[in-house]
This record gives C-alpha cells, structure tokens and sequence, in this order.
C-alpha cells in the first residue's frame, strides 16, 4: 500500500546498522537531529564503518528483463485502511482507533468534512519534521500504549511512538501478500532472510505461509516488539530466528559461510546507526548490501525485494541498481511506487492514492 521519507522507542531497524531509521515509518528510531554540514562531516570522519568492505563483483551477462512504472496499490487490507487524507495529514484507521498523522506529501484539500475530522482517538503533535520527535494527543479518552491489531491473518501490537509511528507499515502489505504467495506456492519451505525486520510483521506472516525466516535488526527494541507480536498471535513455534544485529555485517558472515535464501526482504533507511556504532547512509551503501545479496540467493531464488522511503530520488535509480545487481540472472526487475488509496470512512469506498515509497523486485520470471 507507500513514497516516503520515514518507520517502540525508536532505533532505527537493522539493516547494515539500522538503529537510527528516520521514515515516516512505524515506530522505527528517529535520526538524530539536524546537523550543521561541518558536524555532519566530522561525524562521518569519526563513524565506524558500516561494515568490512569488500569489492563489488564484476558481473557479466544480459541484464534482467524490466517492468516499469510499477505501482502496488492497496486499498487497505485487515484492522487497517486509510480514510482521507489533505492539509499536510492523513486520517487512518488501525483497529478500533481512528488517527490523525502528518504526511507531507497530502498536497491536496481533505475530501471529508472537518467534523469527521474531529471526532478521532489520537493525533499526533510536536514536531512534524521527519528527524523530529512530537507527541500523542487523546481527545476523546486516555488510551494505552498498545493495542491489538490484525493483518493477513497475522495478531501484531500497535503502538504509539514519539516518532508517530504505529509499529506496522501498511503499504507493505503487498509484498507480504506476495511472499505468502510464493512460500504456498513452492511445494518447499522456503527460506526467507528479512533485513531491516522491524517489528517482525513480514516475517510472521512469512513463517506462518511455511517459510523458513530469518529476521535481521540492529534495534533491541524492534526485536523485543517482534517477540511480544510473535508471542500475541501464538505463534512461538514457527521457525524464526531473530537476530540483533548490523544488518551488512550479517549479510557478509552469511556470504561467507555459503548460506543461501529462497527470499530476500530488505527495506533499509536513509540513515541509521547500528548496535556497535556502525553507520549506513542508503546512497553509499546501497551497491554493496544489493550485491551480497545476489551472492546469498539460492540458485532456486524466488525473489529479491526492495523498498526505500525518504529519498529524493526516481525508482529509476533503485531500478537500474537492481538490474545491474541482476545482471546474468534472467527474470525481470519490475520497479515504481507503493501506494495506499483512500478507502473513506467505509474502507470500500476508493478515493485518491497516497505515494509512500518506491520499491525495486527481482524476479525470477
């Protein structure tokens, strides 16, 4: 259902070291705030890297066939779906709770009128700068940190952050729905490794379809919300590892040890921080955490997925990564935007649709 720039206490997810994940994404841990160039520079001086680097594989062959513009698009889906949106904001409903949250990209006037506006559970206020911190207001009733929510048949917690995130991103529902997909389709279990796992959604509703999952992030946070959504919808069973740990240096000890995925979920951000001090910016790190990947897939891969949210930047540039990336592997690279159409009050009742991110997927056919 997403172009964004956003995602318990926030650290940024895993990824190569995804503690610090400034989206407008769930509950994920907020960048620090804004910095001077010359602060930002020292900064980077001082960081330890994100990782032992190694060369970028010179890779031969055609590249991957290549659909694009892409746009997934959900109307919502289970205890979720967007109502309105306009004025800088949007107006969503999770469960029994309707919610007001900024989103700069909601250009345009509301549709509904300003009384229906008024009568939510939670807004959220403060600072409304992607690297800022604000806070929830209950004009109705105090309401509890957390309350259940349900996706894809999957139980997971909502809750509200100091980030405005609600600990789930909609829009990605797409992609779980795919993967589902193709682990019930394979006639195999499926191993699924999910980088930059967050609060351990895709992966529930990965091992629940009878996938194998691996589940990667850098916050301790991110992966004790993880077990309490595993523990809520009973699911401590299933076959799923969860890893704290920098995102880039998991993916190259894997890559050394010949392990290989079926599946490979990543959605790192624009800039976090790891549980060592590690330091990841997208734009500089991106090329190698995708060519590591390429080397762990399985020869019977289904599926290689990205998402990026807050970056100025065109799906072309994600997109032509991936093909390279790809490069010899056959299948096609199909690559735009998530978006999550208005659903009115109603959830059937289709409105306009809200850019949240853009994503690139490799495919095998």
């Amino acid at each position: 259902m997403k172009q964004k720039e956003r995602r318990p206490g926030q650290k940024k997810t895993s990824g190569p070291s995804g503690e610090s994940r400034r989206d407008d994404r769930a509950g994920r841990p907020a960048k620090p705030v804004a910095q001077s160039v010359a602060a930002r520079q020292a900064a980077r001086e001082s960081a330890v890297p994100v990782a032992a680097a190694r060369p970028l594989t010179t890779r031969s062959g055609e590249r991957p066939a290549e659909r694009v513009p892409v746009i997934l698009e959900s109307l919502g889906a289970g205890d979720f779906h967007l109502i309105d949106s306009g004025d800088g904001q949007k107006l969503e409903q999770y469960g029994p709770y309707r919610i007001i949250r900024p989103e700069a990209q909601a250009l345009w006037r509301p549709s509904l009128a300003p009384q229906i506006w008024e009568k939510v559970d939670a807004v959220f206020t403060g600072d409304t700068d992607e690297e800022g911190t604000g806070r929830w207001r209950f004009p109705k009733a105090a309401l509890g940190e957390t309350w259940p929510l349900n996706l894809l048949g999957v139980d997971f917690l909502g809750r509200f952050t100091s980030f405005r995130h609600v600990g789930v991103f909609p829009e990605q529902i797409v992609h779980w729905s795919w993967t589902k997909d193709q682990v019930e389709r394979a006639g195999r279990p499926l191993k699924v490794l999910n980088l930059f796992g967050y609060t351990g959604v895709a992966s529930l509703v990965a091992a629940a379809a009878g996938a194998e999952v691996t589940h990667v992030d850098a916050s301790k946070k991110a992966i004790g919300w993880a077990r309490e959504n595993q523990a809520l919808g009973r699911m401590e069973k299933l076959p799923i590892r969860w890893i704290c740990e920098d995102a880039m240096k998991f993916i190259l000890r894997e890559e050394r040890r010949g392990s290989q995925y079926d599946i490979i979920l990543t959605d790192p951000p624009k800039f976090g921080r790891g549980p060592n001090g590690e330091v990841w910016h997208l734009f500089e790190h991106l090329p190698l955490m995708l060519d590591v990947c390429r080397e762990i897939l399985s020869p019977q891969a289904a599926g290689l997925v990205l998402t990026a949210y807050s970056i100025r930047a065109s799906f072309y540039s994600i997109h032509e990564l991936m093909r390279e990336t790809m490069r010899g592997a056959g299948g096609a690279v199909e690559s735009g935007e998530l978006v999550i159409r208005e659903a009115g009050l109603d959830g059937k009742t289709p409105g306009r649709a809200l850019s949240t991110s853009l994503f690139s997927r490799w495919v095998p056919k």
